[in-house]
């Protein structure tokens, strides 16, 4: 029996445990990339651990989501990053030259390489065949260390396509396509591997759309093979000699099967407020107030290029508003040397910095009661920096004609020739905005830079003997770690625990912090009781450093997402999950409960917990590792790793 590609990958990487699906396993990371949201803490984690330089074959700090710099606190953090990669052997990305995954797709991913990043949609390199994975900072800072990064052994579902797109209907619409038929929940373990003949005819910009989406239905990781697809990209951009083809076995056995037919697909977009409520675009026929076109899902040169030849010539209607973000600088040098930037801004579109910023509800957010259309990768509720917009996530093509016409609708309805664009044989390469790590023997002379909103990391205490609480919170299905760490004017603060502390909860309980904080000063430890998927979304582990800063000792859920359960363990918070799901209905805002003997629970690998409330006892199951145990009963991965475990 052969293998995946994703099998041949991981087995490669595999440096503790047995390639077992369903098991946890120890891979070796080659790559890390950080970006300025996560990477602070990242990189004080880093530094509280005591090492002296980076183990990876390669590691890169991007900047690229806190760009705007209102107040000091951001323009501080970007100067300790730069100093840090300068400290300790990392490539810096400067502020404009793009998104992470953008430019790393471009300049630095690899086919067989692996990759962690502290952005949940770091599997956009599988774009290029790399197995490439987001995570929490403080597992990122561990891999840079040279420590293993852990995983549950991933059972793979293979997306089979076949035939050919036909006009108006790209890359976005096939990762729609898949939301539609695997939804956002249900696909903890999972990795999506694709194959068929309708990859020969995706580029890699357009694969690297599919798996930086894939995200979003939770699988571990999304991947392409490596092929004369994969080579031409990286032909295109002047690495080449980076090319090795990669592909899974004949007689690879996979754990679920899901055919596509390309030719079957048409304009689809995700409603509000999730990517996974998709919908055709011909029901829709909506007035729109803003389109939006970027982000790290639909912002490369052919993207830009097909909405530029849409739009040329054209005016933007009165009542609509257009941004365009370039996902990274070579994309607008190359659009603005070509023409097509010209025609881009003299249709009426505002040109964006290359970064992040609309998607993560930082810039641009749109009127209240609103229609926004938009092509990045998120609709939850409030992500756009306003909780009443109406967001709905579409490809290029769709965006572009919402532009020209003022309706969300049907693109193939239009009165033009669908303009089809070439991925050039040769980028303009330039990377004079990545800044190089110095030589080994000069970085001891580095001064790491920190300003007065940078904090040191909080540690957790060891876990206590019971957990004896109150239900601090309680929240429904699918609470998003943008619900539960508000990004937007809020990301200033990730470097200062305490400050950003306050608004914990902030779009859902604006008490919850102060409650939680009384709480803890008085010995009283705090509990979340969660519904269906808790913590989807973004890999931002400040959804679990700062609830945990708060007293936070305890998840109790239907079901929690991987990155959030990994990010919960990593800060000393149990996630547990209901036995009998019915008993989330006995629990309610300020109820007392006692979870007795936690500490020796996991000290034996009890799978099954009991918690008791009033007189009502309830089962709560713990499925954890022997390592994520002694992780939890230390208090967290950080004074885990200091003691010399995460090896």
């Amino acid at each position: 029996m052969g293998y995946t590609l994703t099998e041949k990958i991981l087995r490669e990487h595999l440096v503790n445990g047995s390639y077992k699906p369903g098991e946890e396993i120890g891979i070796k990371i080659d790559q890390t990339l950080t970006q300025d949201a996560t990477g602070t803490m990242a990189y004080l984690q880093f530094e509280s651990m005591g090492l002296s330089k980076i183990a990876t074959e390669l590691s890169v700090s991007y900047v690229d989501h806190n760009t705007i710099q209102v107040g000091f606190e951001n323009s501080d953090d970007h100067a300790y990053l730069q100093s840090i990669a300068e400290k300790y052997g990392l490539y810096f990305s400067r502020p404009g030259n793009g998104i992470c995954h953008q430019v790393h797709l471009e300049r630095f991913a690899r086919p067989g390489k692996t990759l962690l990043g502290s952005d949940s949609h770091t599997p956009t390199a599988g774009g290029v065949g790399s197995i490439a994975m987001g995570a929490g900072g403080l597992d990122v800072a561990v891999a840079m260390g040279g420590g293993a990064y852990y995983i549950t052994c991933p059972r793979v579902i293979n997306v089979h396509l076949i035939g050919s797109l036909r006009l108006w209907v790209t890359a976005k619409d096939v990762v729609l396509k898949v939301l539609q038929i695997l939804t956002t929940k249900g696909n903890v373990g999972y990795a999506c591997e694709y194959t068929g003949d309708g990859v020969e005819r995706l580029t890699v910009p357009e694969r690297a759309t599919i798996t930086n989406m894939g995200a979003e239905t939770g699988v571990t990781t999304s991947i392409f093979p490596s092929d004369l697809q994969t080579k031409r990209f990286l032909d295109a951009q002047g690495r080449g000699d980076q090319w090795i083809p990669l592909a899974p076995d004949e007689d690879a056995v996979y754990d679920k099967v899901i055919e596509i037919d390309l030719s079957q697909i048409e304009p689809l977009a995700a409603a509000p407020h999730s990517p996974g409520n998709v919908l055709p675009v011909h029901e829709l026929n909506l007035p729109v107030d803003q389109v939006m076109i970027g982000s790290c899902t639909n912002s490369s040169y052919v993207d830009l290029m097909t909405v530029a030849e849409m739009v040329k010539g054209q005016r933007l209607p009165h009542g609509v508003s257009l941004g365009i973000a370039p996902g990274s600088r070579q994309v607008l040098n190359t659009i603005a040397k070509n023409g097509a930037l010209s025609d881009l801004i003299s249709f009426g579109a505002r040109i964006l910095e290359s970064a992040c910023g609309f998607c993560i509800g930082n810039s641009l957010s749109p009127r209240t009661d609103s229609v926004s259309v938009r092509t990045s990768n998120r609709n939850f509720k409030g992500r756009s920096g306003t909780s009443g917009a109406n967001v709905y996530l579409t490809s290029p093509v769709v965006a572009a004609a919402a532009a020209l016409t003022g309706i969300l609708a049907d693109p193939r309805r239009l009165k033009i020739s669908y303009p089809v664009i070439e991925m050039p044989e040769h980028f303009e390469i330039d990377d004079s905005m990545i800044i190089p790590p110095l030589p080994e023997g000069t970085r001891s002379k580095a001064t790491v830079r920190r300003g007065p909103n940078i904090g040191e990391p909080p540690i957790n205490a060891p876990m206590s003997e019971d957990i004896r609480g109150v239900v601090t919170i309680k929240v429904g299905d699918y609470v998003t770690t943008d619900h539960i760490m508000p990004a937007g004017s809020r990301l200033k603060y990730r470097s200062n625990v305490p400050k950003y502390s306050e608004f914990v909860f902030e779009p859902m309980d604006k008490e919850f912090s102060a409650r939680a904080a009384t709480l803890r000063d008085n010995g009283i430890h705090n509990l979340i009781v969660a519904g269906v998927s808790y913590g989807q979304g973004s890999s931002r582990e400040h959804a679990a450093l700062c609830p945990m800063y708060l007293g936070v000792k305890a998840v109790l859920a239907k079901s929690i997402e991987r990155i959030h359960a990994s990010n919960l363990v990593n800060f000393g918070i149990v996630p547990l999950t209901f036995a009998d799901e019915s008993d989330y209905d006995s629990l309610e805002n300020g109820a007392e409960i006692i979870i007795p003997g936690i500490n020796n629970a996991l000290e034996t690998g009890a799978e099954v917990i009991k918690a008791i409330s009033g007189r009502k006892e309830i089962k709560l199951k713990m499925d954890l590792s022997k390592r994520q145990r002694g992780i939890l009963l230390a208090g967290g991965l950080l004074p885990y790793t200091v003691l010399g475990n995460n090896r």
